[in-house]
């Protein structure tokens, strides 16, 4: 059977100040109406019925997911995160054990999809290689610019229709290297979704990391989980599995796709007006360019012969900075949390 792994369980600290630790990210509607994790569930409810998906989160944001998807299959906890690689592990031990033929989707909760009957298509094809053989299929976006601020996956032999045996993963590039990866044809984009069966995913990790698998699979209730999961290896899937094995595929990806990753990338999404400023809520411009700007109920962002800035007004916090720099959000948010009188507002 078919099931799903929603990955949610980050802290989404680049969209400070209005994502926070028990709402981050994923949890907030960034880019449309409904929640990105609310998105992410609607986009993959015809190929995976709900009792079949499983959302793996934090202990600080579980009542938060509980209450945006009520009728979710399963949630499941971590004590700390761990990235992606004790994460799916976890995950696949959990489905196996309630069906040993399950095929998993694994994607991340705050991506936005800008077709969704291809993307359908695309994650339908790999559930059913999956089924068929045992690979570890990658979700690769056929590139659309020469990005520097995603990892790339090369392709090798063709199989069929759009799938590639991998032939490596390269990290983010300069923006020459992106541009002959682009040039090429050879190179996708790493999007972080993965697709393979239960089966073939911890046969994978006996392999390459049998250590995490061993102590994972002594996971039997609250209290070992709490006792056995903050010794696990902080590693990504990718690293610890994904550029290991010889049995990976990629998938291309033909729709419009976007992590969605800073303030500056929602320019991208939100309505502009007549000068490039990108505006959500009250804002008020006069001789501003190409700038960010969001408030809130009740409050008015004027901004004047300014450019390039991300403002972001929340009932109890302002950020100002450059769209160059945002990125950098993160660095507040740490400096934040390191001070006392001040960690409330993470």
């Amino acid at each position: 059977m078919n099931w799903a792994v929603i990955m949610a369980g980050g802290s989404g600290e680049r969209f400070w100040p209005l994502s926070r630790r028990a709402q981050p990210k994923q949890l907030q509607a960034i880019v449309g109406r409904s929640t990105m994790i609310q998105e992410t569930v609607a986009r993959l409810r015809p190929l995976v019925p709900k009792s079949r998906m499983v959302v793996v989160t934090n202990t600080v944001q579980v009542r938060e997911v509980r209450r945006q998807l009520p009728d979710i299959g399963s949630v499941l906890a971590e004590p700390v995160g761990r990235n992606t690689a004790p994460c799916v592990a976890w995950a696949a031990t959990w489905i196996s054990r309630r069906d040993a033929n399950a095929v998993m989707a694994v994607v991340p909760a705050d991506s936005w999809i800008g077709d969704v009957a291809r993307y359908r298509r695309v994650v339908r094809e790999a559930l059913q290689l999956a089924a068929r053989e045992p690979v570890l299929i990658t979700v690769g976006i056929a590139p659309q610019s020469p990005h520097t601020g995603y990892g790339y996956i090369e392709v090798g032999a063709p199989l069929r229709g759009r799938f590639y045996r991998a032939a490596r993963f390269v990290e983010k590039p300069d923006r020459a290297t992106a541009e002959e990866y682009v040039a090429s044809g050879r190179y996708r984009w790493n999007a972080g979704m993965f697709v393979w069966s239960a089966k073939t995913i911890l046969a994978a990790f006996e392999r390459h990391q049998p250590q995490m698998l061993a102590a994972i699979q002594r996971i039997r209730d609250g209290r070992s989980l709490r006792r056995i999961y903050p010794k696990l290896e902080k590693i990504s899937v990718d690293y610890a599995i994904m550029e290991k094995a010889d049995n990976v595929v990629v998938a291309t990806g033909d729709f419009p796709w976007d992590d969605v990753g800073d303030w500056a990338a929602v320019a991208r999404h939100w309505p502009r007006d007549d000068t490039g400023n990108a505006v959500r809520g009250e804002v008020v411009t006069v001789g501003a360019q190409d700038c960010v700007l969001m408030s809130q109920p009740g409050h008015v962002v004027a901004a004047l012969g300014v450019s390039g800035l991300v403002v972001v007004h929340t009932k109890d916090a302002t950020l100002v900075c450059r769209k160059e720099d945002s990125q950098r959000v993160r660095e507040v948010v740490q400096r934040l949390a390191s001070d006392r009188r001040k960690i409330r507002y993470v």
